[in-house]
């Protein structure tokens, strides 16, 4: 069966506050990793209502620290917020105290507004542009150490000096991470759960592409999906509300709190919003187990995903645990576990 694992954003809602939507995280981690989810990964995001988690590697340690299983990673690190010697100390700290079940994943993107952005960076350099390139060069330097002679950082060591770095993964929601990844012979997860680039493109020009390295003898891909599942259609797609609201603020630059069920039902939509809502379920797969397995079956045959790695944000803490409680049950995770 495809192994299934979770990105976490820890959602805020009008009912759940920042603290508590971290706390929400890390129940929701032990409950998955006794279901037999392969991976949970925390996003990095900076200034938004909605997310109440910007540090990944401080939620990784304390995540890790109560689970069993489950490999812990960051989906991803913003790569151009920090300095790469920073995310390998952090990152070479995390895999000695949970060998071999840490994953580094990168991303491109600020991960927020173009002024919280420069808040984060004014101090770090004054580097302009696209410069992901070059620090994932630098960071990659650090492991290798094949800094060039006479270079000032071959004096520089990140600790602790007698661990690796965790893997590393490339995280894209365009052509660009999945090329990189090929040709640096990483893994790659794509982000279908906002991406505007074609998902299998993405998936099957990694695959061809792959050339082996030291990271990775072959690929690996990982499909991330946004999914919402229930016991039933009705009950699901009543959940569904929230997120169709929330999307919709976000795309008028809305950045808010996940509403409730109720908010979202008694919101008077326009035959415009409606409209929209329509064209955002694409990247939603809404149901009971059978039913979202059914709309997910088609992508994962064309994709062919190594892995599938779900988001579910829905208002309701004990509904998300169900959610990925029926999603484990229809491919297989209980049997799996219980073997």
């Amino acid at each position: 069966m495809l192994p299934l694992s979770v990105l976490d954003l820890s959602v805020v809602t009008t009912g759940t506050k920042p603290a508590a939507a971290l706390r929400n995280s890390i129940d929701l981690a032990r409950h998955v990793d006794g279901l037999g989810y392969v991976r949970y990964w925390l996003a990095e995001h900076h200034n938004l209502a909605s997310v109440a988690s910007p540090a990944p590697d401080v939620m990784i340690g304390q995540i890790a620290a109560v689970t069993k299983h489950i490999r812990v990673g960051s989906g991803g690190v913003m790569l151009p917020n920090h300095a790469p010697l920073v995310v390998a100390e952090r990152f070479k700290m995390l895999e000695a105290l949970f060998p071999g079940r840490i994953d580094l994943g990168l991303g491109r993107a600020p991960g927020t507004d173009g002024a919280t952005a420069y808040a984060l960076r004014s101090r770090l350099d004054r580097r302009e542009g696209d410069d992901f390139l070059e620090r994932l060069q630098e960071l990659i330097l650090w492991e290798t150490r094949e800094f060039p002679s006479g270079h000032p950082y071959n004096n520089v060591v990140a600790m602790p000096d007698d661990t690796k770095l965790p893997p590393i993964w490339l995280l894209g929601s365009s052509d660009y991470s999945s090329e990189l990844a090929a040709q640096v012979g990483m893994g790659f997860a794509f982000a279908h759960h906002f991406a505007s680039h074609d998902a299998i493109d993405a998936m099957v020009h990694y695959r061809n592409r792959f050339q082996p390295s030291a990271w990775s003898a072959s690929p690996h891909a990982i499909l991330g999906v946004a999914v919402i599942t229930a016991d039933t259609d009705d009950e699901a797609e009543k959940l569904a509300t929230s997120f169709d609201l929330n999307r919709l603020r976000r795309d008028r630059g809305q950045y808010l709190p996940l509403p409730s069920v109720e908010e979202a039902l008694a919101y008077p939509y326009t035959d415009t919003e409606r409209t929209s809502i329509l064209r955002n379920r694409s990247r939603l797969f809404v149901g009971s187990p059978a039913t979202v397995q059914q709309k997910l079956q088609p992508l994962i045959n064309a994709s062919k995903p190594d892995e599938l790695m779900v988001i579910t944000a829905v208002y309701d803490h004990d509904a998300r645990k169900r959610s990925y409680s029926l999603l484990a049950e229809v491919f297989g995770l209980a049997k799996q576990v219980a073997a």
